[in-house]
């Protein structure tokens, strides 16, 4: 029996049928799915993707991943826009870890997207539209 290597996104697929084909640098069709895939990339150590999809106007010029964190769950909370038709796109999200120490760590975010060229880039954490009432 073979050991499935399944997507650290949650979306209860392989790896390689999810967030990979964007890892080797497949556009995202969605801000989701770049979200999706960005997560993917923190849990994998993928920096370079991380900021390669960054924003040129906010992205850091290097990104230094914490080896000692484990990511363990990507709950998507709400999406505004952000579709195959859309330029622009909000997720908030909540990423839980675990620190070296064993700490519970949430990082719960509504981070904005912009579409350039046909690509997917996250600009910044925060700033999106407010949490619709539910």
């Amino acid at each position: 029996m073979s050991i499935v290597d399944q997507c650290p996104c949650g979306s209860h697929q392989e790896y390689a049928e999810c967030c990979e084909p964007f890892h080797l640098g497949i556009p995202a069709p969605t801000a989701e799915a770049l979200m999706r895939s960005r997560y993917s990339a923190f849990a994998r150590g993928l920096a370079p993707y991380l900021l390669r999809t960054w924003h040129p106007s906010t992205r850091p010029d290097r990104l230094d991943l914490d080896a000692g964190m484990t990511w363990r769950a990507l709950q998507i909370v709400d999406t505004v826009n952000g579709g195959p038709g859309d330029d622009t796109g909000v997720v908030e999200f909540r990423a839980i870890a675990r620190s070296a120490d064993g700490e519970r760590r949430v990082q719960h975010e509504r981070s904005t997207f912009t579409r350039i060229d046909g690509r997917w880039l996250y600009v910044d954490a925060g700033t999106g539209p407010l949490v619709r009432d539910r």
